[in-house]
């Protein structure tokens, strides 16, 4: 049974930084596109940042976050620095598997294309 995990969300002001952690269990995690997703009222969700074997970004948030993944742990991170009160939404972890290469994960962009999803984790930036 396929299942992620995420925690350490939470409620920051402007500037600060907290770390997103999914883990992950139940499917062979080096051969899956993962990713993290954002969705705040009343707007789409929207794909955050991606990772294979390197790391996309959605431009709003290069430079500020950072995508990784320890594989001996089934475990996958966001690190997200400089936030700013337009970041507050609902994060949620996505795989779909299996993906044997960068050029697919990167290009799955849109919630359709994963199949898994975690509960979400909530982050608030005030200002």
């Amino acid at each position: 049974q396929v299942q992620l995990v995420e925690s350490g969300g939470g409620s920051v002001q402007a500037g600060g930084s907290l770390r997103l952690s999914c883990a992950a269990s139940g499917y062979t995690y080096r051969f899956a596109c993962m990713a993290w997703f954002r969705q705040a009222l009343g707007k789409e969700r929207e794909r955050v940042a991606g990772i294979y074997r390197r790391g996309y970004y959605h431009d709003s948030v290069k430079g500020r976050f950072t995508i990784s993944q320890d594989t001996a742990k089934n475990t996958l991170y966001l690190q997200m620095n400089s936030l700013k009160p337009e970041d507050t939404a609902m994060y949620y972890c996505a795989a779909n598997f299996p993906v044997y290469s960068d050029y697919t994960c990167e290009r799955a962009q849109h919630q359709t294309d994963f199949r898994y999803w975690g509960q979400g984790t909530q982050v608030t930036v005030s200002s």
